[in-house]
């Protein structure tokens, strides 16, 4: 008999040839199971606003790698600071795309350095929160009790105070480097992924395959660690594609209040927005190019979150 599409038959070596489970303990076995990371992944191929997402992080990527062969010149250089006056800074020309900055630097090569030290602090910072916000949610889905009484009074306390208000306070405490805004913007993502994590492993825990296995004697740890555990890591995904956005957006606002790298010269895109106040009126790019990149980079994370999100989520499902 053929079988539906996302039907799971669980049955174990001694049922299939008529023995009794039950008496002989045997540990069930998936026979057949339909891949929902298949499944999303032709959902998100089919999705438009997935694909232009994609792009768009496939673009930042591909900058950020090969940054130092794509910039025209070295973004430290400034070579051309005899060209600023206080009432006139250089726009976008034929030898300066974007123009120059007030320091008399290059803007499109330091905007395309900026996407590397953009990524680093993105990708690093949300890895840094997730394995621990994951380690911390995986401790109270699989225990439960006093341990996860304890380890929700903690994040509790921490979604108490707001996360650009934690941040700041982080990152004024270590001091200016780059290490602190990464530090900063990776423990505000801690109770999130661990709040989101731990209830997808008690609605996964509450399921009848996970009833059935421990009524035939199957250990809890494996049974939390090779089934609970990665069935309830979709939710940490789709969570993990919407806060990169974010990460970046926050990395960018903490250098900008200069947070960030006590060094002028790095290239970063809030470190660029710093000081671009004082000349709005006479160079207003040094304020459009840098937030139009920051824009546009968090739009494609969203984008491609949300689509990840309807692909995987069953009642988002179209």
């Amino acid at each position: 008999m053929k079988l539906p599409r996302r039907a799971v038959v669980v049955m174990s070596p001694l049922a299939a040839n008529g023995g009794d489970i039950g008496a002989m303990g045997e540990i069930p076995e998936v026979a057949v199971r339909n891949s929902l990371g298949r499944e999303g992944l032709r959902r998100i191929r089919r999705n438009p606003l997935a694909v232009a997402g994609g792009a768009v992080i496939l673009f930042f990527i591909f900058v950020a790698i090969f940054a130092p062969l794509l910039a025209p010149y070295n973004p430290r250089s400034t070579a051309w600071f005899d060209q600023i006056r206080p009432t006139s800074i250089p726009g976008p020309s034929g030898s300066h795309w974007l123009g120059l900055d007030a320091s008399g630097r290059d803007e499109l090569s330091r905007i395309i350095y900026g996407a590397r030290a953009s990524l680093i602090i993105g990708v690093l910072s949300l890895m840094i929160g997730a394995l621990v916000g994951a380690s911390l949610g995986l401790l109270a889905g699989a225990f439960g009790g006093w341990v996860d009484s304890l380890v929700m009074r903690f994040t509790d306390i921490m979604l108490s105070v707001p996360g650009l208000l934690l941040a700041l306070s982080i990152a004024a405490v270590i001091g200016q480097s780059q290490t602190s805004i990464i530090v900063a913007v990776a423990v505000p993502n801690v109770p999130l992924f661990a709040r989101l994590l731990r209830g997808s492993m008690l609605g996964e825990r509450q399921k009848d395959y996970v009833t059935s296995a421990l009524a035939v004697g199957v250990r809890r740890r494996s049974l939390v660690m090779r089934h609970v555990f990665p069935n309830s890591l979709a939710p940490m995904l789709v969570q993990a594609s919407l806060a990169l956005s974010t990460a970046i957006i926050d990395a960018s606002a903490l250098s900008f209040l200069g947070l960030g790298s006590a060094d002028p010269g790095v290239p970063e895109w809030g470190r660029m927005l710093t000081d671009t106040t004082r000349y709005l009126r006479v160079a207003p790019h040094l304020a459009i190019f840098p937030g139009v990149a920051i824009m546009i980079t968090a739009l494609g994370f969203n984008l491609f979150g949300e689509a990840v999100r309807e692909a995987l989520d069953p009642k988002l499902r179209r």
